[in-house]
């Protein structure tokens, strides 16, 4: 560690002397000057800003993949090409999970890991850069929760980076590494059971907003159970004898019912919900096999797993009622999100140091536009932001909410994520009117800036070794001080590939003919032919 310090300290003076500072005023232009970075800090964010061609084209290629979660073979495909370009070692496969993959560059300590998620949103295709509802496949997937834009940062950072590390001959590894099917919840939990996590120093996250943002400890959204439930019945004529069948499908209906009434008798952080997978083949025979889907969402990991025991025991009343016989599969999990205090405040400091991007007057017109076409309300400002969040702490009371597994990973590493102002504000999450901007303008310079700023900090984590000192001193000593990380996934647990292999089959070729080509069109919107901000149809 002593040598490690004596390289760090001496490669960054050496630079400070030949470096001219750098900053960037926040767009609200407010009287508290913002901080100033220099020396290397200041040559990321300049490598980053050099590579805006290349957050724009990862931007505008993996949305037009427009691929559910386990199914983002396309995105593995062009992410790790790229990252092979770039010196990296890939990995793919990894975790029994056929479109996953881990790309690696460097040696030695620190390990800095990146992280961004990928998959999209079923039935959310949506024409980016106009603002109205036109899908470009009707019925297709679509990036309606914008996971398309993530790895643009940790792609554009990694590599101002890696130049600077390879040039000042700083130690140090730096990872890559795809969130697959986020939106099922599905992956990462897989990966901190399997040790991928275990040398990592620091875990930056990246994920679209509609600010530059980033915040510290817990109680902020829940952690969940995804979970399958398969019932097994007897077939029968559903008018001529049906009394000799089981019908899977009731016992479905009782197990809705019965937790539909247990909601009542629940705390009122806690979410949950269903959809019936498989309901029979046709009404004139008696199922004989029926599923149902649900997510268990609470705010802490003992009220999850008390949560599930009273499902659990639900469906098992439920094939009791029915002669049934059920069965259940974990598809995924998520621990309740908990980020580190230390790098939470390092990041923010480089936060009000990028600041916000400015946006053109076309940018405004069209969120403006989609605003409208939203209804959305309760603003904070109308338009994109322009005035930066302030770092977030500890909530007075929990808040409940939505799930990520980047939980999982927060408990087995300092972790924290990177908002970035991609997104319009006042859009629906999980639907088409997220995905209108997300191969825009507004992405691209929202992924800039989210790229300078987590090149800021990458080089902060490289360069301070006491930086990584307190950061693991918060994790051991304040966040594990009273909790014990236990997976809600056991060591036979197996990752659910198949699912949302036949909605891709159904629409994979619908789709090939709208795959972004950069060697012909500087950007995806000029291939589709939109007129951004294209507020009406064209006649």
């Amino acid at each position: 560690m002593a040598r490690f310090k004596k390289a760090i300290v001496a490669a960054s003076a050496a630079l400070a002397l030949t470096t001219a500072p750098w900053s960037t005023q926040a767009a609200d232009h407010s009287d508290v000057a913002a901080p100033t970075l220099s020396g290397l800090q200041a040559e990321a964010v300049r490598g980053v800003a050099s590579r805006e061609k290349m957050i724009q084209e990862i931007i505008d290629s993996l949305f037009s993949f427009s691929e559910l979660g386990f199914q983002e073979f396309e995105t593995q495909a062009y992410m790790t090409e790229l990252l092979e370009k770039e010196g990296f070692s890939v990995e793919e496969g990894v975790s029994g999970m056929p479109s996953g993959w881990w790309a690696t560059w460097g040696s030695g300590k620190p390990v800095i890991a990146l992280g961004s998620d990928v998959d999209g949103i079923p039935k959310a295709s949506q024409m980016p850069g106009v603002a109205y509802r036109q899908p470009m496949v009707e019925g297709a997937p679509g990036h309606g929760e914008g996971h398309n834009s993530g790895h643009s940062l940790t792609v554009a950072a990694a590599v101002a980076v890696k130049e600077i590390m390879e040039r000042e001959g700083l130690p140090g590894t730096l990872v890559i590494w795809p969130g697959i099917a986020e939106e099922l919840v599905g992956a990462k939990s897989y990966y901190a059971r399997d040790g991928r996590f275990e040398d990592v120093d620091a875990v930056l996250f990246t994920h679209v907003g509609r600010n530059l943002q980033t915040s510290w400890g817990g109680d902020r959204g829940t952690g969940l159970v995804s979970v399958q439930y398969e019932f097994n019945g007897v077939a029968a004529h559903g008018a001529g004898d049906p009394w000799r069948g089981k019908s899977a499908l009731d016992a479905v209906e009782l197990m809705n019912v019965g937790w539909n009434y247990k909601r009542e008798h629940l705390r009122p952080l806690q979410r949950s919900h269903y959809v019936v997978v498989d309901g029979g083949d046709q009404p004139n025979v008696v199922p004989s096999k029926a599923s149902v889907w649900y997510f268990i969402r609470e705010i802490t990991a003992k009220h999850i797993l008390e949560n599930f025991e009273s499902l659990q025991e639900i469906a098992e009343g439920a094939a009791m009622m029915t002669g049934t016989t059920v069965e259940r599969r974990i598809i995924g999990s998520a621990w309740p999100r908990h980020f580190n205090k230390v790098i939470a405040e390092r990041m923010y400091h480089n936060i009000q140091a990028v600041g916000l991007p400015e946006w053109s007057e076309d940018d405004q017109a069209f969120a403006l536009a989609v605003q409208d076409l939203m209804d959305a309300d309760n603003l904070e400002e109308e338009g994109l932001a322009t005035k930066l969040s302030e770092l977030q702490g500890p909530p007075e009371k929990p808040i409940s909410g939505g799930s990520d597994d980047i939980g999982d990973v927060s408990w087995n590493v300092p972790t924290v994520t990177l908002r970035f102002p991609s997104n319009i504000p006042g859009t629906i999450g999980h639907n088409w009117s997220s995905a209108m901007a997300m191969a825009t303008p507004i992405a691209h310079k929202g992924a800039s800036a989210g790229a300078k700023v987590l090149a800021a900090t990458m080089i902060d984590l490289l360069t301070e070794p006491e930086l990584l000192e307190d950061a693991w001193s918060y994790f051991r000593e304040e966040q594990l001080k009273d909790i014990e990380y236990v997976p809600f996934i056991s060591d036979d647990d197996v990752p659910a590939i198949e699912k949302n292999a036949a909605i891709m089959m159904q629409y994979k070729e619908q789709l090939k003919p709208f795959y972004y080509d950069p060697s012909k069109y500087s950007t995806y919107l000029e291939q589709l032919g939109v007129d951004y901000p294209q507020l009406k149809p064209k006649r």
